[in-house]
């Protein structure tokens, strides 16, 4: 199954459970450790492998389709740009105008170009990336390429490398916007991070309607328990969300997290609070299929 890492703001603790759920998992797989994939979908800073340490080979460059004009054969018919909805084409009276970070790669401009003035060349975007060797869990990253804006294609061609067949661990973006999107819009379940502040109870609120729009079966972890008050603990028990972990506001947690430590490593008694987690999921997700059935 799939289940995506999320959360409606930045710095509330979503690697830090991607990690330790996909560890916890990993371990108990014993002989079989590859059954766990862990991805790491923030493409624009990824940080997984700071905590993990793995050597790192590229797997495949994520290029998007571009059209070349050939401006001699072009009539300046406007057909390309009236029919580009991200106006990456622009008509002049004498020439016909591209603007690459516009382009999403559709190719329709090329189809319908009477003069066949519009060839199609590639433009690179990022890369995707996998530990070297085995690796327990299998780790994959996307890395999108300094000064890029389209982050949700080199989500969407890393999350190609998902094996139905194994468990995966999706590290999604902070926010609400595309990216998410992009990284939750298929999972079997979404477990979104949040911590009882003011602006982690609001954020809270936008993920939740976010995955509730995508009618995606989804349950919160409560980061830092015990730094603010009881706000989202009682959201959630009126909006019948389930509350998996309270991972507490911890002097010992955040000192592994400074020096790179993921903290199952040093404290193993949230190895099982991790499993009971997913144990938990695949009931509920059980009880959903039952009343789809």
């Amino acid at each position: 199954m799939k289940i995506a890492i999320a959360s409606g703001k930045g710095g509330t603790g979503k690697t830090t459970v991607s990690l330790n759920l996909a560890l916890s998992l990993s371990d108990v797989q014993l002989d079989v450790q590859l059954d766990v994939q862990l991805f790491d979908c923030d493409v624009e800073e990824p940080n997984c492998n700071l905590f993990l340490g793995f050597d790192l080979e590229k797997v495949e460059d994520v290029v998007c389709p571009v059209p070349v004009i050939d401006q001699e054969k072009c009539n300046i018919c406007r057909q390309c740009s009236d029919f580009c909805r991200y106006n990456s084409l622009a008509a002049l009276p004498n020439r016909v105008l591209f603007f690459p970070s516009l382009c999403h790669g559709c190719g329709g401009c090329a189809v319908l170009c009477p003069e066949k003035a519009i060839q199609e060349s590639y433009r690179s975007l990022g890369v995707i990336e996998k530990a070297k060797g085995k690796s327990s869990p299998e780790f994959y990253r996307g890395l999108l390429n300094i000064g890029e804006t389209m982050t949700s294609a080199v989500i969407k061609a890393l999350k190609k490398h998902i094996d139905r067949r194994k468990t995966a661990i999706l590290d999604a973006p902070p926010g609400t916007s595309c990216p998410v999107i992009a990284s939750v819009d298929d999972v079997d379940y979404c477990v979104l991070v949040t911590e009882s502040t003011l602006f982690g109870f609001h954020d809270l609120k936008l993920a939740v309607g976010v995955v509730r729009a995508l009618k995606i079966p989804f349950g919160v972890i409560i980061n830092r328990w015990g730094l603010g008050d009881s706000r989202v603990e009682e959201y959630c028990k009126a909006e019948g969300i389930p509350v998996f972990l309270k991972i507490p506001n911890d002097l010992r947690i955040a000192e592994l997290y400074s020096r790179g430590i993921p903290f199952v490593r040093e404290m193993p008694e949230w190895k099982e609070k991790f499993l009971g987690m997913f144990e938990a999921i695949k009931l509920q997700l059980a009880g959903v299929e039952e009343e789809i059935t």
